[in-house]
């Protein structure tokens, strides 16, 4: 991710940011566009989904406010992605996420949701998704 990308994810994530009125809807329409593409998603999420909502929430402050260095939190989101092995987490199962987060991230941002957004997004979850999925 360039710079430009970078900025462009912290200037949008702040319209769903926490703890706001806005990223409690964004985490239940994450959650409800998740179980809506794969229905079979919904047993592995086992503690209530407010907890979930807000740990999810969390880890994507946390890795948008460290974009610019990756390295400083490349074993928590490796911890992470061995945990999510362990609740059953498939590799196709990121796709999904990927698609569920981007899906909300749209509806959230209304008409200032453009391409470049989409692919600021799209590179910082993939890194994301990629560490987890590779200490899984």
């Amino acid at each position: 991710m360039n710079l430009a990308q970078i900025r462009l994810v912290r200037r949008t994530f702040e319209y769903i940011r926490p703890p706001s009125e806005a990223s409690d809807v964004a985490v239940a329409m994450f959650y409800e566009r998740l179980f809506e593409l794969d229905p079979e998603l919904r047993p592995l999420f086992k503690t209530d989904m407010a907890v979930q909502g807000r740990k999810l929430m969390q880890t994507l402050a946390l890795m948008i406010d460290t974009l610019e260095n990756p390295g400083a939190i490349a074993l928590e989101v490796q911890a992470l992605g061995l945990r999510h092995t362990g609740y059953g987490v498939q590799e196709q199962d990121y796709d999904t996420m990927r698609e569920a987060l981007l899906w909300t991230v749209r509806q959230s941002l209304g008409e200032a949701y453009l391409p470049e957004v989409e692919e600021a997004w799209t590179l910082a979850y993939n890194f994301l998704a990629d560490v987890m999925k590779a200490a899984g």
